[in-house]
């Protein structure tokens, strides 16, 4: 079984990150589903999160 990707890169979500972020979502702004991404329920959690609060900030 392949690791998700911030796994295999040792790394956390953050959300002053938002090219890495803008992956996690669809082009309408909703967050992807973790069977789209492929990431552990971890990560998956932690990227939305990450999301919601750069929405907050207007960074998305």
């Amino acid at each position: 079984m392949s690791k998700c990707y911030f796994c295999r890169k040792g790394i956390q979500p953050d959300y002053k990150n938002v090219k890495e972020l803008k992956r996690f979502i669809h082009q309408d702004g909703r967050i992807k589903s973790a069977r789209q991404t492929k990431l552990c329920n971890e990560h998956q959690r932690k990227v939305s999160t990450a999301i919601k609060n750069a929405r907050i900030l207007a960074l998305l």
